[in-house]
């Protein structure tokens, strides 16, 4: 295949408007030969900012070296070094804003394309059987792990790999945390993706115990009390809808976000053979801007609806990923910028039948460097709708701090980590991921869940 320096391979796709009928994978991927013609693109830096600009710093270089020269293989033993979720990874991750971002190749051309190489790598794997390999010997110490999302999946790797008997708590019926409930099948498909990655950390001698709600089921000082757990990492996520407060607002039709991506995602509400309920609506607003809102809005087209997207701010503010926001215009979602809902209008019968909106104009920048929308007076109009979508970001479920004696939360109720290693202010007791941020990305989440580890590895060898 003839290659262009300068220009990235092209990844095939679905076209807009098949895919905007159906839930199968929107991306396709490269194949071998498209992989193998991207990877040439890499000039094997000697001091590589690609690694640097990876927050779990994936030696980069030195897969896709393995990849130009057709060891498959050995590129995905290379990643799996460091990362437990190659093929999440490869699907989701920002890399436009972290590893690709920081290519040099990037200057004068196209970045090489990381995330789609690191996709084809663990997609090939899992072609080829290829496995993690596990510790040869157990060190006889246990840890226990809340949460079987990214942090928690990527700490619990990294612990089997270094001899540590690792047992996973999750809340829900089925492993994942936001992989499973929270994105949906045409970016992130379930049973090749998110259940293969789960059974390669299961392979290490991980293990997971579903239908646990820790702070109910089990407190985390019976663990390390009881139980004898000699640490415990806390990777929870935050699941916990925020909503606006305005007018109509508790409406029938009115969703967060999390329970409309839930029913579907988890629950499969889209596929006929479950008798999932879900409102798909025929005219739906989604509240919002970010990863979340654009899952949400193309969820809802999938199912349907003509969806509009209001946010507040314009479209350079848009904390979506670009690849999401053009995906979402292709398939014909309508977005209203600079626009803020008011009030949901409700029927006789308490239902939703529109939305009241103002447009916005940006100020000054506040405290987080974006500038601030302000309302322009007189400038109200409203959008015909069945159905609103609040997607204003998730914090954490306080359960686990209000039954945990002397962990430390913050105003946000979020768990204070006190150090990198994401040690709390509760000996033995670590934590990482959404838990202590906030909702953020799956690989931050992941660099805090592998933090952890070594930070969990360093304690017990004391």
């Amino acid at each position: 295949m003839e290659v262009d320096v300068l220009k990235r391979i092209p990844v095939r796709e679905q076209e807009p408007k098949v895919r905007a009928a159906n839930f199968d994978e929107v991306c396709l991927g490269y194949n071998k030969e498209e992989a193998m013609a991207e990877a040439t693109r890499c000039i094997k830096c000697k001091n590589p900012q690609c690694v640097k600009g990876c927050p779990v710093n994936i030696d980069i270089p030195g897969f896709i070296k393995e990849v130009e020269n057709g060891n498959f293989d050995e590129a995905y033993h290379v990643i799996n070094k460091y990362s437990a979720l190659p093929a999440v990874c490869g699907r989701v991750c920002p890399q436009e804003s972290q590893c690709e971002a920081k290519c040099i190749r990037g200057i004068k051309g196209d970045a090489v394309s990381i995330g789609k190489l690191e996709r084809f790598v663990a997609d090939t794997a899992k072609e080829n059987g290829i496995k993690p390999m596990p510790a040869e010997t157990n060190n006889g110490k246990k840890v226990a792990i809340i949460g079987s999302g990214p942090a928690g999946l990527t700490c619990a790797g990294d612990l089997a790999k270094l001899g540590y008997d690792v047992t996973i708590f999750e809340a829900l019926h089925k492993a994942g945390g936001v992989l499973s409930y929270g994105i949906p099948e045409f970016r992130l498909p379930k049973k090749s993706v998110v259940d293969a990655e789960i059974e390669n950390v299961k392979s290490l001698g991980v293990k997971i115990e579903t239908n646990t709600v820790v702070g109910k089921a089990v407190t985390i000082d019976e663990l390390l009390n009881e139980e004898g757990f000699d640490a415990v990492f806390i990777g929870s996520g935050a699941g916990l809808p925020r909503f606006m407060g305005i007018p109509g607002e508790n409406a029938n039709g009115v969703f967060s976000a999390n329970e409309y991506l839930t029913r579907s995602n988890l629950m499969k509400a889209f596929d006929e053979k479950y008798d999932t309920p879900i409102i798909a609506g025929k005219k739906v607003v989604v509240v919002g801007g970010g990863n979340v809102a654009m899952d949400a809005a193309r969820t809802a087209l999938r199912l349907g609806a003509d969806v509009h997207i209001v946010y507040r701010r314009s479209e350079a503010e848009l904390p979506a990923r670009v690849e999401e926001v053009h995906h979402a215009k292709e398939e014909g979602i309508i977005f209203n910028l600079l626009t803020n809902p008011v009030e949901i209008y409700e029927d006789e019968e308490g239902n939703v039948k529109g939305i009241k909106c103002i447009r916005m104009e940006l100020g000054e920048p506040d405290e987080s460097g974006r500038r601030s929308p302000v309302e322009i007076p007189g400038s109200e109009f409203d959008i015909e709708a069945d159905t609103v979508i609040m997607s204003l970001g998730t914090s954490p479920n306080p359960l686990i701090s209000s039954t945990t004696e002397g962990l430390k939360v913050n105003k946000r109720k979020c768990i204070v980590a006190e150090e990198s290693d994401g040690s709390t202010s509760k000996t033995a007791v670590y934590a990482g991921g959404d838990a202590v941020t906030g909702a953020a990305t799956v690989i931050l989440a992941m660099g805090a869940g592998k933090a952890a580890a070594k930070g969990i590895d360093e304690f017990l060898s004391r």
